[in-house]
C-alpha cells in the first residue's frame, strides 16, 4: 500500500466533508498531528481506526486501498494481528478494543458539526454534545438518558417523544426546539435560550428550568411536578389550565403571567429580596382567575396581595 496515496485519499475525503484535521481527530480521540502524519504518508491508521474513519468520512472501507482493492486493507488487518504473536488471543483483544473505542466515539460528539442529523430512535446514554452544531437535528423517540448538551446550537431540534431523563441542557440555544410528549425527569435546563421552544403534553418531574428566559417559551397541557423555576423570567407567559405540584417560583419574574384555570398545590412564590412595593405590584399583575388551589398556596399568595377573588380553594 502506497502510504502517500492513502494519505491523499484521507485528505480528500476529509475536505469533502468540510472537516478540519482537528475536528476529525476529536471524533477519533487522537491528536491532530496524527491526522497530519497520515495525510503526509508518514504513517497509517490501524484496522480499528480504518473502520471508524470510513464511517465518519462516509466512504466504503475499500476506498482507502489502492485501486479500491480490499486485499490491501485486509493485509493491514493481518499485519496488525500477526505482529502480536498469538493469533486467537489478539483477535479477541482487537475485538474488545474495537468495541471500547466505538463506545467512546459514539458517546462523545463534542465539537461536531451535526446540523440536521438523524438521531431518531437511537439509544445513546450519557452522550456528550459540548460545543456541537445540532441545528435542526432529529432526536425524536431517542433515549438520551444522562446526556449533556452544553454550549451547543440546538435550534429547531426535534425532541418529540425523546427520553431526556437526567439530561443537562446548559448554556445552549434551544430556540424553536420541540418537546412534544418528551420524558423530562430530573432534566436540567439552565442559562439556555428557549425562545419559541414548545413543551406540549409533558409531565415535567423534578425538572429544573433555572436562570433562563422563558418569556417566549410555549407550555401547553403540561403537568409541573417538583419543577424549579428559580431566577427565571416568566413575564407574560401563559400557563392556563396546567397543573403545578410542589413547584418553586423563587426569585422568578412573573409579571403579567397567566394561571387561569390552573391547578396549584404546594406551590411556593418567594420574592427576590424583601417584600417591596414593586414585588407586591408584580404579584398583582398575575391572573389566577378560575384557578384551583390548596389552602397553603392560597394563603401564601393572599399574603403578598395576589388577586384571588375568582379562585377555588380545595
Amino acid at each position: 500500500m502506497d502510504t502517500k496515496i492513502l494519505g491523499g485519499k484521507i485528505a480528500k475525503a476529509r475536505k469533502e466533508k468540510n472537516m478540519s484535521q482537528a475536528q476529525l481527530a476529536q471524533l477519533l480521540f487522537i491528536s491532530p498531528q496524527a491526522i497530519g502524519k497520515w495525510e503526509r504518508g508518514e504513517s497509517i491508521p490501524d484496522i480499528v481506526t480504518f473502520n471508524r474513519l470510513a464511517e465518519i468520512l462516509g466512504v466504503d472501507l475499500n476506498y482507502f486501498s489502492e485501486n479500491f482493492q480490499s486485499a490491501d486493507v485486509e493485509t493491514v488487518f493481518k499485519m496488525a494481528i500477526e505482529g502480536a504473536g498469538d493469533n486467537e488471543q489478539t483477535e479477541q483483544e482487537v475485538e474488545n478494543f474495537s468495541r471500547s473505542s466505538e463506545q467512546q466515539l459514539l458517546t462523545n460528539f463534542s465539537g461536531s458539526n451535526l446540523s440536521e442529523s438523524d438521531f431518531a430512535g437511537v439509544t445513546a446514554h450519557k452522550t456528550k454534545f459540548k460545543g456541537s452544531a445540532l441545528r435542526g437535528s432529529n432526536f425524536a423517540g431517542a433515549d438520551l438518558t444522562g446526556s449533556l448538551f452544553s454550549g451547543s446550537d440546538v435550534r429547531e431540534a426535534n425532541f418529540d417523544g425523546a427520553n431526556l431523563t437526567d439530561c443537562t441542557l446548559s448554556a445552549s440555544d434551544l430556540s424553536d426546539a420541540s418537546f412534544n410528549k418528551s420524558i423530562l425527569v430530573r432534566t436540567e435546563f439552565s442559562k439556555s435560550g428557549l425562545t419559541g421552544a414548545k413543551f406540549t403534553g409533558i409531565e415535567l418531574s423534578d425538572t429544573k428550568l433555572t436562570m433562563t428566559d422563558l418569556r417566549k417559551t410555549i407550555f401547553e397541557d403540561c403537568i409541573f411536578d417538583g419543577v424549579d423555576f428559580t431566577y427565571s423570567d416568566l413575564r407574560g407567559v401563559c400557563l392556563d389550565g396546567q397543573t403545578f405540584i410542589g413547584v418553586k417560583f423563587h426569585n422568578t419574574a412573573l409579571n403579567e403571567a397567566s394561571f387561569k384555570g390552573a391547578t396549584l398545590r404546594n406551590v411556593s412564590f418567594r420574592s427576590p429580596y424583601a417584600l417591596t412595593n414593586k414585588y407586591y405590584r408584580a404579584i398583582q399583575t398575575i391572573s389566577f382567575d378560575n384557578a384551583i388551589m390548596d389552602k397553603l398556596t392560597y394563603a401564601a399568595l393572599k399574603g403578598v396581595g395576589a388577586d384571588l377573588s375568582k379562585v377555588t380553594v380545595k
